[in-house]
């Protein structure tokens, strides 16, 4: 019974029979509480003032009152004795009746014998009439304390399979999240209804998948970053050796840019890992001047630039890096001339920056945007390490945007980046964690 008591729907079920008890109990306390022993006394009264006007006289015949009870006998069914004021039996009808108390002032039940009670009304002549029920030929299978307690049986049976409908799915749930504890990554849950608990569940399984692309983008960027953190590390390696040889010029030169490679990757990697995390930037959120910023940056690598006034709610610094790192992306992969335009449309602002190079293949625009991948045929020196586009995806999503790779006719790609206008978001946040999307945002 201690075992049982331990289990969630066991106790569910107990409190279920212990309302039904509880609801039975106030009902007959309630039941019991309205009996007016005086206004049941006044009905008894009135029906033996109607039995008297039905009845004959005192002073009838015998035969005549024996005729009277004969008739109620007949309609009715029910035993009927008639008494007279000092009790010797004047009729009687049907089986044998018990004799009244005919010192007692008031109307009453007769409570002997094994058979139902009898009822002894006091006529207005002071005569008394017993009257009792009489069971029918056929018996009724159950009383009515076994009717009740079949009643009970019934909703116990019928409440345990609900009970235990609604706890087995909080046990599924359990053991979803003891997987996910164990280390099971793709563990989720059957979501069953719309209750609580299937929102508890869907709320579950959107936790594990996050869990899970978390641990899995961790796990991708370490095992690409311990492949590229050889590359520059080897080239230093050699470097140090050329310096020993005394090849000074060339080796410190190759050392220097090889260190910066070195910490720019590292520098990259952090900042994936933060934005990957959520732990986006350490300053809130303020309003910036868009166009200013990418024609700066269009200014700083010598690229054309053309746009219409915008402001963005966000981070100048990680702004300023996504439109950096689209602009380093076209000078290594695509060819001159690249155009960068900025523009404005239903409370959005597009950042297109486009470049004539070979393009990039279908298969590959979404690809592309995956930490270290690097589209192939790309030699490893010129390439850079893989991580610049993802860094935009990320920027672009923390500013509740996006960018896509589209193909540009005559030859070539366009990067365009969608971010909402400050306008549109202004009313609704400060920092990243009020932010919300722009209304009509795609």
């Amino acid at each position: 019974m201690f075992r049982f008591s331990q289990h969630l729907y066991f106790r569910i079920y107990l409190a279920v029979l212990a309302s039904l008890a509880l609801a039975a109990l106030l009902i007959g306390l309630a039941w019991r509480l309205s009996y007016d022993p005086q206004r049941y006394q006044a009905h008894l009264e009135a029906f033996a003032d109607v039995a008297s006007d039905v009845l004959p006289p005192p002073a009838a015949p015998r035969s005549a009152q024996q005729a009277a009870l004969d008739n109620w006998h007949r309609h009715t069914g029910a035993a009927l004795a008639l008494y007279g004021a000092d009790g010797h039996a004047i009729a009687a009808a049907g089986r044998a009746l018990p004799a009244p108390d005919v010192t007692a002032t008031d109307s009453g039940w007769l409570r002997r014998g094994d058979g139902p009670p009898a009822l002894a009304l006091k006529l207005a002549d002071n005569r008394w009439l017993v009257v009792q029920r009489v069971r029918r030929h056929h018996r009724r299978p159950f009383g009515f304390a076994e009717m009740l307690a079949l009643i009970a049986l019934a909703i116990a049976i019928g409440a345990y399979p609900v009970v235990r409908r609604l706890t087995r799915r909080i046990e599924r749930l359990q053991a979803g999240v003891e997987a996910l504890g164990a280390g099971d990554l793709a563990a989720r849950v059957e979501v069953h209804g719309h209750d609580e608990v299937a929102r508890l569940a869907e709320s579950f399984n959107r936790s594990a998948a996050r869990i899970e692309a978390l641990v899995t983008a961790q796990k991708t960027l370490l095992a690409n970053a311990s492949h590229e953190l050889r590359s520059p590390l080897a080239r230093i390696r050699m470097a140090v050796e050329m310096l020993r040889g005394g090849s000074a010029p060339e080796a410190g030169k190759e050392m220097v840019r090889n260190i910066a490679e070195l910490d720019q990757l590292i520098e990259e990697i952090l900042l994936a890992s933060r934005l990957d995390a959520g732990k986006d930037v350490a300053e809130p959120f303020e309003e910036v001047d868009f166009t200013a910023l990418a024609a700066e940056e269009c200014a700083r690598a010598g690229v054309s630039f053309d746009g219409t006034l915008a402001t963005v709610s966000g981070s100048a610094r990680l702004l300023r890096r996504m439109v950096r790192n689209l602009l380093e992306n076209a000078r290594r992969y695509g060819g001159a001339p690249i155009e960068v335009a900025l523009r404005t449309s239903a409370g959005t602002v597009e950042l297109d920056v486009c470049d004539r190079g070979a393009g990039v293949p279908e298969a590959e625009r979404e690809r592309i945007f995956d930490p270290f991948y690097r589209r192939s045929g790309a030699p490893e020196r010129n390439g850079g390490v893989g991580l610049g586009l993802a860094l935009v995806r990320q920027i672009a999503a923390t500013h509740h945007g996006d960018v896509a790779c589209l193909p540009r006719n005559g030859g070539g790609s366009c990067f365009r980046v969608r971010l909402p206008l400050y306008a549109a978001v202004r009313g609704g946040r400060s920092s990243p964690d009020n932010a919300g999307a722009a209304d009509g945002f795609e």
